[in-house]
């Protein structure tokens, strides 16, 4: 677990007393955040050792402080192939995580950064979360969310956005497929330990995941078990690693509807692909437009403009053009007060155009000469003329 020569890099009392921290306390652990600020994590974990330290952070870890097996999760990891990813290290997201420092900041409970990170896969984590989209939604998908799932990842990655998911059933691992298909980066958070896998039908998805150029995350220690709680707390960093969160399906009540939830009150672009009307599986979608807390999104054209901050030109759509693009506005208000069944004379079209009649009687031959007018016996008349891409 070296670091390249130019980068920084937590040194190996750093890394051990990260690796203690993060297996003696639940996640989120906003007390012992905190304390790891104030104090630095060699001083504080020490303190934690000896329970020389404030109540709210001996409450976080009383159940585990005796615990002293980091050098211990620090070999299981490296046996796994993984690596333990701290603050002090060039490879921190710290930009992305802010997001969860703002939103402690202001109240928000359970979205406390984590206090490291156990990656496994050779997909450099910053740059991974430095323009990301997390897909997400239900594990019981139907066919028209998996195929929207896989097409929505596939265009992404091809795009060379990151695709984050949480490797679970349905549109998760849709979502990994559809980016690993189209050759891109692909990283998967979990709600248990990077060495342990769940579910058990995917140890293919996150090996093929780990190795091609990807990565699978973890705030929980080696050896750490999947659990409910464990996997609604994870949903928070698939909001704070990434730009923007589009849920695919989610029921009224989801883990995929949580995600985006924590991802708005992060301040991260929320987006919902809607789905057929009477549809239980996107009924957290259609609430989620509905109130207004997710903009709807059907290609990935708009998710990359809902999210912004990818290039206008990557984003902009490949929309037709309208014959009527290049016309002046004073000539497309003439264009618009002609009709195409009846003649009008030049007063009429004045009228209807709030245009002086001697700058129409101007305007009209200029519109006749570019195919969009015709004189006729009872007057002018507009010609209709299809779009163009």
């Amino acid at each position: 677990m070296t670091a390249l020569p130019d980068q920084t890099s937590a040194t190996e009392v750093e890394r051990l007393a990260r690796a203690y921290l993060l297996r003696v306390a639940e996640p989120p652990a906003p007390a012992l955040l905190a304390f790891v600020g104030e104090q630095g994590p060699i001083d504080a974990a020490e303190r934690v050792r000896t329970g020389d330290c404030p109540e709210p952070v001996r409450k976080e870890t009383a159940a585990r402080r005796v615990s002293v097996i980091a050098e211990q999760d620090l070999e299981l990891a490296e046996k796994a192939g993984a690596r333990l990813v701290t603050p002090e290290d060039h490879e921190w997201p710290a930009w992305p995580l802010l997001s969860l420092a703002v939103a402690t900041g202001r109240g928000v409970q359970n979205v406390a950064a984590p206090l490291g990170l156990w990656v496994r896969g050779s997909a450099n984590l910053a740059e991974a979360a430095d323009r990301a989209v997390a897909i997400v939604g239900a594990r019981l998908a139907t066919d028209y969310g998996l195929e929207n799932s896989f097409e929505l990842a596939y265009a992404l990655a091809a795009r060379q956005i990151p695709v984050f998911s949480g490797a679970a059933m349905g549109i998760d691992a849709a979502a990994h497929r559809g980016a690993l298909g189209a050759e891109g980066v692909t990283v998967a958070v979990l709600g248990c330990a990077v060495d342990v896998i769940y579910p058990a039908g995917h140890v293919e998805l996150l090996k093929r995941i780990v190795g091609h150029g990807g990565a699978v995350v973890s705030e929980y220690a080696p050896g750490t078990p999947p659990a409910r709680h464990r996997f609604l707390v994870r949903n928070r960093l698939i909001a704070g690693l990434t730009d923007g969160t589009v849920v695919v399906e989610a029921g009224v009540r989801s883990g995929a509807r949580n995600t985006a939830t924590t991802a708005g009150a992060l301040g991260k672009v929320v987006m919902a692909v809607p789905g057929p009307v009477h549809s239980a599986s996107s009924a957290g979608c259609h609430a989620l437009i509905r109130d207004c807390k997710a903009t709807l999104v059907t290609t990935v054209d708009e998710v990359m403009e809902t999210v912004g901050r990818f290039g206008a030109e990557e984003a902009k759509p490949d929309a037709p053009r309208r014959p009527t693009d290049n016309l002046a506005p004073e000539a497309l208000r003439v264009y618009e007060a002609l009709v195409p069944r009846a003649g009008r004379s030049p007063e009429q079209i004045a009228e209807g155009a709030g245009v002086p009649v001697t700058r129409v009687r101007a305007l009209l031959p200029e519109l006749e000469i570019d195919g969009f007018a015709v004189r006729g016996d009872s007057g002018w008349r507009r010609i209709v003329r299809t779009a163009a891409r």
